[in-house]
Parts: structure tokens; sequence; C-alpha cells
């Protein structure tokens, strides 16, 4: 009989079938999120003109869905670590794709507002659950890469939006898009048979001998015998899991953390729900507006799965800090006129290093904190950070009604990246998920 150490099965695995099943569920999932949220953007223009709405109102309106994703972050972000991730996924799904389905039949403001706001719940609550899950299944050589990889599913997401947008809004109405969700819906029996849960949580729960099969999965070529005795670190649910956030010397990163988030959010879907809208008035036609909005989000993909691989090889700090001095300096130059080949080249860097700093920042934060507090770290940094994204839509609004230069519009987004970068720097250099040594174990064999 051999004690088996879990966390050591996975970080030196070898990547085989099962991780490719958890990458493909956990992008598909993030891919229809990102469709949700950004679709927003997609329609902006033509509802401001069908239902007349003042750049005040049209910002309140695409904050409506960022206050439901904070609270939805927050709360599904702690429920999943009692629930378990799978199950919370499953709920969230459904939540935001039935939402966003129902909110194509909006006849009003307020009707579209309310809806929105709960389909953030389910979209905030999905994000940190599924990091959780690829980042609890990677192997330690290649998991800020795969992390990233599964979370470029936000900017494909995005791209759907934009790029469906441009032959669809025009020609058939606002409408369509969001019937679309509906695919989501239709392959959650797919979802619920071939999304794994948590290993760790599995153990919590007792449930070993699903464990023991998982772990054959995700390493055939160990032989983990019903014999074995399989060990994880101490996993016990706090009673205060939010404390522990601030304990173990992690208070000063998490409040840096938090500020990283807030700043890095704002940019994001200030840029995702007013990009058209300032192209437009800068006088491009509708279609190159929309363009541009692809742009971003074609960066976003070769940010994070770039960014990924470069923390795998340099380090997530070093990433992030050059990805938010890059963002910066793209969203100035965006603001001055320039030849559209040059244009689409600083809209491809901004995306790459505002949606991609956001991604990596998901698995910055699922490496530092331990297992037992992950979902609940990401999904406060995630929650506090949808500040700033409701912040954003509502900053792009009010630079639009004061009718400033059009540089001065990019000008103000890109200081939260400076920012940022600060906070980044500051973060503590020590993983906080790092096993301490005075940690226990908890040892669960099954008998014969």
């Amino acid at each position: 009989m051999r004690n088996i150490d879990i966390n050591d099965v996975i970080d030196n695995a070898t990547f085989t079938r099962f991780h490719w099943q958890v990458l493909f569920w956990c992008t598909l999932i993030i891919i229809f999120d990102g469709y949700d949220l950004v679709i927003y953007g997609v329609v902006l223009p033509l509802l401001m003109e069908q239902w007349n709405l003042s750049p005040y109102v049209a910002g309140l309106l695409g904050s409506s869905a960022l206050f439901g994703m904070m609270f939805g972050a927050m709360g599904f972000g702690m429920l999943s670590d009692r629930l378990g991730r799978k199950k919370t996924i499953l709920m969230c799904v459904v939540l935001f794709s039935l939402t966003t389905v129902i909110n194509g039949f909006a006849t009003t403001p307020w009707q579209f507002g309310i809806l929105r706001f709960i389909a953030g719940l389910g979209i905030g609550g999905v994000m940190p659950n599924v990091v959780s899950l690829m980042s609890e299944y990677s192997p330690q050589k290649s998991r800020s890469t795969l992390v990233a990889l599964m979370f470029s599913g936000y900017a494909v997401g995005g791209m759907m939006s934009a790029g469906l947008g441009i032959w669809i809004v025009p020609n058939f109405g606002w409408e369509i898009m969001f019937y679309l969700a509906v695919v989501p819906l239709l392959m959650l029996p797919l979802i619920m048979k071939f999304l794994p849960e948590s290993v760790a949580f599995l153990m919590a729960q007792k449930r070993e001998g699903e464990a023991r099969s998982i772990l054959q999965k995700v390493a055939p070529v160990r032989q983990i015998s019903e014999m074995d005795t399989l060990s994880v670190p101490l996993t016990t649910v706090s009673k205060a899991p939010v404390l522990e956030l601030f304990r173990g010397g992690r208070a000063f990163s998490t409040a840096m953390f938090w500020i990283a988030f807030f700043c890095c959010l704002l940019m994001v879907y200030a840029l995702g729900s007013w990009l058209p809208k300032l192209m437009s008035l800068a006088g491009y036609e509708l279609s190159s507006s929309l363009m541009f909005l692809m742009v971003l989000n074609i960066g976003a993909i070769f940010g994070a799965v770039g960014g990924g691989w470069l923390a795998d090889r340099l380090s997530l700090r070093t990433v992030l800090v050059t990805f938010f001095i890059l963002a910066s300096v793209s969203l100035v130059m965006l603001g001055y006129e320039s030849p559209m080949w040059f244009l689409y080249t600083l809209m491809g860097i901004a995306g790459a290093t505002t949606i991609g700093s956001q991604i990596l920042l998901y698995a910055y934060v699922a490496q530092y904190y331990p297992t037992n507090i992950r979902s609940t770290g990401l999904g406060w940094a995630s929650g506090i950070g949808r500040n700033g994204a409701i912040v954003g839509p509502i900053i792009g609004g009010t630079l639009l009604a004061l009718a400033l230069p059009h540089h001065m519009n990019f000008l103000a987004l890109a200081i939260p990246g400076a920012i940022a970068t600060v906070a980044i720097a500051l973060v503590g250099r020590r993983f906080a998920s790092a096993p301490a040594r005075e940690n226990a174990e908890v040892s669960l064999a099954t008998s014969n």
C-alpha cells in the first residue's frame, strides 16, 4: 500500500486526453460567457437610436450586467467552495444563458437593465470557477499557459459577438444577437456529462472512489489501486473564508490584486461598451467601428496565450507589469489620427494588454491562493474588480456627454493602466498557494 499525494500526481502529469477534455469544456463555457458580455457593446449604437438613450442612461445600462457580475463573482465564488465547482458552473450557465435569451424580448430600458443584471450574476459567477477548475487540473509546468489559453475563450466570444453583429444587427435587428444565447442551454447535457468535478472537493466530501477514477485519467501511466492511500493538504472549509485572504501574509497582496483587477476591468469594459460608439463619433462607419471591437478581441487572444507562455518561462508579475505599461501607451496613441493599419495595430496591442492582462490576472490569483480558498480569492478579486467594470461604462458615457476632444477620451482610459502597473509590481513574491510545511494532511483510504 502506497501513500499518493494528489497534488504531486496532478503537478507532474503529462498532458492527456483528460486535460484536453477539461480545457475544451472550460473554454467553451468562457466563449459563451464572453459572447453574452460583449453583446452590449455590439448593439449599443442601435439601441441608443431606437430608444433615444442619452449617453448617461446608456452607460448605466452597460453597467447593469456588471453590477450583477460583481455580486455573482463574490457569491458563487464562495458557494462553489461548499457545493463544488461543477454544480456551481452549471447553475451559472443556466442563469446567464436563459436570461440573455429573454433579454431579446425586452421593450424598455428598464426591462433590459434588470435582465442584464440577472444575466450578470451568472456571467460573473462562472469565471472564477472555471479558472479554479482549469488551474487545479493543469500540470505545474504549463499551468499559466493552459489557464490563459482557456480564458482566451472570452476574447473568442467577444469576436463572435462583433463578427455576427457586423452582419446581423444592421440587417435583422439587435434582438437576434440575444436569441443566439440559447446555444449553451442546448449543450447543457453534454457539459453535465463531460465536465469533471474538482478532485479536492471530492476528497473533502469523502468521495474518494470518484477522485481515484479521475486521478487515473489525469495520470494514466501511474497505477493507482484501491489499496493506495490518497492524501491532500488540509482543505477544511473556513467559516469566514474571506478573512483567510488576509491571513498568512496575504493581506497587502490581496489589496494589490483588488486594485489591479479594478483598474484592468475598468479599461476592458469601458472599451468593450463604448469603443464602437467612440469610433463612430470619430467618423468611422458602424461596420468599421465594430471591426475595431473585433480586432481588440483578436489581440486579446494573442495577449492571453502569448502572455501565458511567457509567464511559464519568466513570471506572471513581469509579464503583467509589461502588459499594463503597453496598454497605457497604446491607448494614449489611439486618440490621435493615424493610418488605418497603424490604428488596427494599436487596437490589437490594446486588446492583448488589457483583456489579455485580465486573463493573466485570473491565472496569477489562481496560483497565489491555496486550494481551499482559491475560488473565494478569485471571486472576491473579480467581484471587487467589477466595481471598475461598473465604473468603466459610466465613465465612457460621461466622457461622451462632455464632448471632449477624441484623444482625451483615450487618455482618460490609459490612466488606470499606470495604476495597475504599480499595484502588480507591489504584490508579494511568495505564492501563498505553495504548500506550507506545517500544513496538515488528510489521508483518506478505501478499504477492500
